[in-house]
């Protein structure tokens, strides 16, 4: 039986992605270069297929179990979208990571690149820092990153930038932090960062951010849990 999903009002997406676009250029950020990913995770099929049909083909999930089962009900639009994995990743749920899934941005230690080169050979990946050295977050050290992307590629992972989140802290800790990573992606020539959600957009896009993910500013307040 098919869910009952949850009816977003896309001409409502369709403006708070302007207002996130707006945002983004007045950071100082070119939309050539920036790109807007819409979280879908805690939602329903719904936002992803309401993000699609507002324009939206970058979408970002977190969850395996919960990305599953909602593939199941999107569109075939919504389920040919750029879709990304964004979430701290387990070993054992590599091999349940769905088939669309055209990049991995959570790889942050060397067994975990292992695995996904045995599952996923040639898989598509971002190296996820710790921008705080916050135990509760997922990735390595920064001084860690050029490491595990050697490992990475020694593997035969084609990793194609870096992903972190800051600090909840003060404007300028945000910035430094997203410069920072920025600085390590320079060095190791990777050309995409993934930085920035709905309440630093603006420092992670002076820091020279690509792509930024954004949830509650698009689709509102997720669900709470069950």
């Amino acid at each position: 039986m098919t869910p009952s999903l949850t009816a977003f009002d896309v001409a409502a997406i369709e403006r708070n992605a302007e207002i996130l676009l707006n945002r983004i250029v007045d950071a100082g950020g070119d939309l050539s270069r920036v790109r807007l990913m819409a979280v879908t995770k805690a939602f329903d099929a719904g936002a992803p297929n309401a993000a699609v049909a507002a324009g939206m083909l970058l979408l970002g999930e977190s969850y395996v179990q919960e990305f599953v089962a909602k593939l199941d009900h999107v569109t075939e639009a919504a389920l040919e979208a750029e879709w990304h994995f964004i979430g701290r990743l387990q070993r054992n749920k590599v091999r349940r990571l769905p088939e669309c899934v055209s990049v991995i941005q959570s790889v942050d230690n060397e067994a975990l690149a292992a695995e996904i080169a045995r599952r996923r050979p040639g898989q598509t990946v971002f190296v996820q820092a710790n921008l705080g050295d916050e135990p509760q977050k997922g990735g390595c050290p920064m001084d860690g990153i050029s490491t595990l992307v050697a490992k990475c590629r020694d593997l035969g992972l084609q990793v194609e930038g870096v992903m972190g989140v800051a600090e909840q802290a003060e404007p300028d800790v945000v910035l430094r932090q997203y410069q920072e990573l920025a600085s390590v992606a320079d060095e190791l020539e990777l050309a995409e960062r993934s930085m920035g959600m709905t309440a630093d957009l603006e420092s992670a896009v002076a820091a020279g951010s690509t792509m930024v993910r954004i949830g509650t500013a698009l689709f509102g307040s997720r669900p709470a849990k069950a």
